[in-house]
């Protein structure tokens, strides 16, 4: 099991990102570890929290940067950019934030790392890790913008793969005046329940 020095991490994250961003942090590493807590299969407890516990603290350490930034450092470190995030750069903070959690705080652990690369649009048969950074974001306390948040919060500990369509669903809807990412939309259809899904 990889172990990090999660206060070593934090400490060199406050250098880099504002105090706003900080406290969403601090609030999806603890959400993330509520999930891992409640989600673990047996005999995966530790290895689950502490993933999900580095992930939260990195999963936006990336995300203090102008658009033009992230376009620069993507290009500049060979991460593939599609036209929809050329075109809305903040979607690349995860794929960036997946390259520096590995070059920068030196997270080995693939599992991890992808959780922190797709935990802004999710993916269709995401892992329970990627599950719960991507929900652990939405509903953080420090939250509270969100459409039907309490409810959100219940459902993540009770049917954690309804959860991921609803939150997919709901930024779907958000985004429907904006090019959305068909990453979001493949997550959607893919977490979708029968009773709603749609070919």
């Amino acid at each position: 099991m990889s172990k990090y020095d999660l206060d070593k991490i934090t400490e060199k994250l406050s250098k880099k990102i504002d105090a706003s961003r900080m406290r969403h942090t601090v609030g999806v590493e603890y959400t993330a570890a509520s999930l891992a807590m409640a989600l673990a299969p047996n005999g995966r407890e530790k290895e689950l929290l502490m993933q999900a516990m580095t992930a939260g603290l990195l999963h936006d350490n990336a995300k203090c940067m102008s658009g033009e930034k992230l376009l620069e450092k993507s290009f500049k470190h060979g991460i593939a950019v599609s036209e929809v995030e050329r075109e809305n750069p903040f979607l690349l903070h995860g794929k960036l934030g997946a390259y520096y959690a590995k070059s920068r705080y030196g997270v080995e652990d693939e599992e991890i790392l992808d959780a922190i690369a797709f935990h802004t649009t999710g993916r269709p048969d995401m892992t329970l890790l990627e599950k719960i950074i991507f929900v652990a974001d939405y509903i953080e306390p420090g939250r509270k913008k969100q459409p039907r948040l309490d409810e959100l919060r219940r459902l993540a500990f009770e049917n954690i793969d309804l959860c991921v369509y609803y939150i997919s669903d709901d930024t779907l809807n958000y985004l429907s005046q904006k090019a959305v990412d068909e990453m979001t939309e493949r997550t959607r259809d893919f977490y979708a329940p029968r009773s709603v899904y749609r070919e």
